[in-house]
Order: structure tokens, then C-alpha cells, then sequence
């Protein structure tokens, strides 16, 4: 083993006299990779937040003991928690850099990602504007963002997901750092993106020689890529080894929980009733958004960017069709399509009626109801959970009083799992006061008020733990039992999708490559970006 680069000793994290992290104690030797693993919740971004003091309304106690650099024998190791917010200023980004979650939010939207790269560069190594603002570009280029001169002038939105975590690898790596802290950097990527991420990671960590610490729910990423192990809970560092130890022969229960909490086929799933007719079916659906055409030509027309290209599919009774593609697949664009939120070309029917979206079907509208990805933005925060679940109720059963329609909506919420006597006066709550999986079961419930006869689940469990993820798929898999649900499904997750779906569409560039049985498909795959995505699955 390298000589070590990190000790961290009793850390201790309190936010208003409550403690959050316990006593955590861990090493870290030069050029390893050591990942965090836990539930939200559990304190592993806490913990790496607290080595660069990045939390101001915290009482952080220990010590975290730094190793100088090369060259600089003789130095004793600093005690990270202990420096000035001055001395901080010349670690953070030079010597420790962090990949933050969600780059959308963690990049400056008014200004170009070069800028905010050759920004780092300016500050920590006196380079020039030019000089930064090339090297930025480099720094793209070395990430492999496609045509970094152009990129480097784009701002966040501009760009796609994966391209703005590239930006962000790039930044965090401008100075080339000797401890790179990533908090979940490829948690909502596709998953032939989250291997090009972690391989990006892999190359620059072992071409500059940087000790990695990733903070990360997702195991399979922590097999492929780490090199040990400390798996959080409650604050607490429960156990910790190398990762094959680990999770061959886990020690502590939380540890076992956390492996065995994979995606899991129900074996009493539904099985789709094929004699009856289809609850929603699509021919040639085409999907189109104008575009302006360079030069003259856009003085007195538009262009077109194609979405989606004449797709075909149907959902039976009781089935699971799942859409599994990258982003920009066009697997979304569809299932707006479908919501009838989209114009769109070609014959679309939902329960043998033409659909055409709008206030023009609003008696269809409760026939079909949506999932989103993200609990938290897809509720409203000014809202009750009365008002929110209930208010599907007020458009379509107006006629319900309001003792009835609050009876209907504690008897949904406590079909969802949540009940008057478990969230004393949750009628009353806001959407802050519950955690992510209590969310997306308010979002379902929302959704079944209606008593619709097809969901549309959009990503329902990308943002999700895994075990709350297995917990809200479970959910579905019986509500789909009871209920006779036909689902269309909206993943990158290729577990996801043998866990739930009967059939499966594979997309890319707007285009359906191949579809089928599930386990046809997934086991036996004909197209080569099929066997792309089932490789990348099973290779994270």
C-alpha cells in the first residue's frame, strides 16, 4: 500500500446539538479508492462534506490528518478540521476537490463551463485568462466532451447530463488534486454512461495518482470500481474492509440488508390479459420539435428535430411494458406522447377512443395518470398531502363532498403504505416532511385516486436507495396484483426492467431497435446497442 494520505479520527458532526455522525474513524493511502456506502441518511456525504468544512451550521469534532505533499518532507500532516478558513481556501480545489451530485445545480447557469473551469485555474495556478481558458479546453478534451472548443462555451443547461459531469470531473481536476471526493457522481446517468464515467474516474485517478473517496448507494459501482469499502449506517461506520471481503462474507446485518436489496421479480406478477384489448395502443407515433435553420432560410421557415420516428407499441391489461434507452433515446419524449402532453403524428388510442391530449379527452385523463422521476420537484411544496392527493378527485368527481373525498384519500394513502397512525396528522403534512421512498409513495397514491387503468412511470426509482427502490418496486409489482395496473414503464435501469416488465422496447435516437419478452430481449439480444446496454448493466 501507498503511504497514507488520510486519517480521520473520532469524526464527530452535530447540527443543532443533534449528532449525525458518530465517532467515525477511517484511512486512506495515496492513489486509493475508498467508497461510502449507505441509505440517505446515513452520513457518508456529511462525512466527506465536513474534511472541507463545507458546512457552516455544523459542530464537527476529530480530526482529519492530511499528509504534506511530495517534496515537502519533514512537514507533519494538517489537521484539516483545524485549518483556517484562509489556509482552507488554498486546499480546497488545489489539493482536495469534490464532484458535487447533481451538476445542473452545482454549476453557475449564467456562465460558460470554460469560464467556471479556467476560473480554478486563475485562482489556484496564476495562469493568464487565455492560458486558463485553454487549458480548460484541454481539460474538456481529456474527459472526452466531443468538440471541447465549442463545449467550453456552453452554459450547464446546454449541455446533456453526462456531458455537464464531465464538466464538472474536469473542474474538480484542474489542479490535479491529490484526494478527489465524489458525492454519487453517476447516480442519475444512463447506465453505458455511468461506465464511461467510472472508467474516466479509474484512468485520471491512476494517470495523476489521486486517492478517491465515492460516496455512493449503488453496489454494483462500488464492486467495479473501488478498492475498499466502509458501509455507513446512522452515522456510523458499521464495517469496512476490501470490497471483495466485504461483500462476499458481509459481517454486520446491515450490510447483508443492503446487498440482498437488488431489484426482485414478483412471482405472483400479473400476467397480462391477452384476449383483452389493448389499453393504450400506438401506430407510427412521430414526435417532432421545430428547429431554426441557419442562415437566410430561417427568415421564412423552420426546420424539424424528429423525436421519435413512427414508434409502435400497445400495453395489454395487467401488463408491464417497459422503454429502456440512453438519454436522448426519445423513450420520455414518447411517453409524453402518450400522456397526450405532446402533439404528435400517427394513430394513438387509449381504451379504443382516439386520444388527443387536452381538455378535449379530460374523460380519458383519469384514464391514464403519471409517475415522475423526482418526488420532490413533481409535488408541491405548498400544498398538503390532502390537497395534493386529493386534487385529482376535485377535477374529476366534483360532485364528491368533502368528508367523502377525504375519506377516499386516507383509504388510498394507506393502500400506498401510509397510514393516520404510523405520520400522526399526515393529512396536514407538506411533501419537506417526508423522505424521498415516503414521496414517491405520495405520488403514487396521488396517481391512484383517480382509479386510473394505466400508469406511466417515469424513472419512479433512479433517485431512490436501493432499498427503498426494492421497498417502492414492491409496491408496484402488488398494487398491479390487486389493481389489474398496466404499467408503462421509463428506465435506464436494466434490473429494473427484468424486475417488472413482460415485454420491453429498446430505444435510440427516437427509433425502436428491438422489442419483445422481456427475457428474449435481455438474454438474447439481437441489435448490438441492445447488447451495448445488457453488457454495461452487468459491467457496474
Amino acid at each position: 500500500m501507498s503511504a497514507r494520505l488520510l486519517q480521520v479520527k473520532n469524526l464527530q458532526v452535530a447540527f443543532g446539538g443533534k449528532a449525525v455522525v458518530h465517532g467515525v474513524d477511517f484511512e486512506l493511502a495515496a492513489g486509493e479508492k475508498l467508497a461510502l456506502v449507505g441509505e440517505s441518511g446515513s452520513g457518508k456525504t456529511v462525512t466527506a462534506l465536513s474534511l472541507l468544512r463545507l458546512l457552516p451550521d455544523a459542530r464537527v469534532d476529530g480530526a482529519a490528518l492530511f499528509s504534506p505533499a511530495a517534496g515537502q518532507g519533514g512537514q507533519a500532516p494538517r489537521d484539516l478540521l483545524t485549518l483556517s478558513e484562509r489556509q482552507l481556501r488554498g486546499v480546497r480545489g488545489k489539493e482536495v476537490a469534490m464532484i458535487f451530485q447533481e451538476p445542473m445545480t452545482a454549476l453557475n447557469p449564467l456562465f460558460p463551463v470554460g469560464d467556471q473551469i479556467a476560473e480554478v485555474l486563475e485562482l489556484h495556478e496564476a495562469l493568464s485568462p487565455a492560458a486558463a481558458h485553454e487549458a480548460a479546453i484541454q481539460l474538456l478534451a481529456e474527459t472526452g466532451i466531443p468538440d471541447p472548443r465549442r463545449r467550453a462555451t456552453a452554459f450547464p443547461h446546454q449541455l446533456s447530463g453526462g456531458q455537464r459531469q464531465r464538466a464538472m470531473i474536469a473542474m474538480a481536476l484542474a489542479c490535479k488534486p491529490r484526494l478527489l471526493l465524489a458525492d454519487e457522481p453517476t447516480t442519475a446517468l444512463d447506465v453505458t454512461l455511468r461506465v464511461q464515467i467510472l472508467d474516466l474516474l479509474d484512468d485520471l485517478a491512476g494517470k495523476h495518482g489521486m486517492a478517491v473517496i465515492m460516496i455512493t448507494h449503488d453496489l454494483n459501482m462500488v464492486k467495479r470500481f473501488a478498492d475498499r469499502v466502509a458501509v455507513m449506517e446512522q452515522g456510523r461506520i458499521v464495517e469496512q474492509g476490501q470490497v471483495a471481503k466485504v461483500f462476499g462474507a458481509p459481517q454486520h446485518a446491515y450490510t447483508r440488508k443492503l446487498i440482498d436489496s437488488r431489484p426482485a421479480r414478483d412471482p405472483a406478477a400479473t400476467a397480462p390479459q391477452d384476449a383483452q384489448p389493448p389499453v393504450v395502443q400506438a401506430q407510427r407515433l412521430r414526435v417532432a420539435y421545430p428547429v431554426a435553420r441557419p442562415g437566410i432560410r430561417g427568415w421564412f421557415s423552420k426546420g424539424e428535430f424528429v423525436a421519435v420516428h413512427g414508434a409502435d407499441l400497445q400495453v395489454r391489461p395487467g401488463e408491464t411494458l417497459g422503454i429502456v434507452g440512453e438519454s436522448g433515446s426519445g423513450k420520455s419524449t414518447l411517453a409524453l406522447a402518450v400522456l397526450g402532453l405532446l402533439p404528435h403524428g400517427g394513430a394513438l388510442q387509449v381504451d379504443g377512443r382516439a386520444w388527443a391530449g387536452g381538455s378535449a379527452n379530460r374523460s380519458l385523463r383519469r384514464f391514464i395518470q403519471v409517475v415522475f422521476q423526482d418526488p420532490f420537484s413533481s409535488l408541491s411544496p405548498r400544498m398538503t398531502i390532502e390537497e395534493i392527493v386529493g386534487e385529482g378527485l376535485a377535477v374529476h368527481d366534483g360532485a364528491l363532498t368533502e368528508a367523502q373525498r377525504r375519506e377516499q384519500v386516507v383509504q388510498v394513502l394507506a393502500e400506498v403504505g401510509l397510514a393516520e397512525q404510523q405520520f400522526p396528522g399526515l393529512l396536514g403534512r407538506y411533501p419537506h416532511e417526508f423522505s424521498g421512498g415516503q414521496r414517491q409513495r405520495i405520488a403514487v397514491a396521488r396517481a391512484l385516486i383517480v382509479r386510473p387503468q394505466l400508469l406511466v412511470l417515469d424513472e419512479p426509482t433512479s433517485a431512490l436507495d436501493v432499498t427503498i427502490q426494492k421497498q417502492v418496486l414492491a409496491l408496484l409489482q402488488r398494487l398491479q396484483r390487486e389493481r389489474g395496473l398496466s404499467y408503462l414503464l421509463i428506465t435506464h435501469d436494466v434490473e429494473v426492467i427484468r424486475a417488472m416488465a413482460h415485454r420491453v422496447m429498446v430505444m435510440k435516437d427516437g427509433q425502436v431497435l428491438e422489442a419483445g419478452e422481456v427475457d428474449r430481449v435481455l438474454d438474447s439480444p439481437q441489435d448490438p446497442y441492445t447488447r451495448k446496454l445488457v453488457a454495461a448493466a452487468l459491467d457496474v
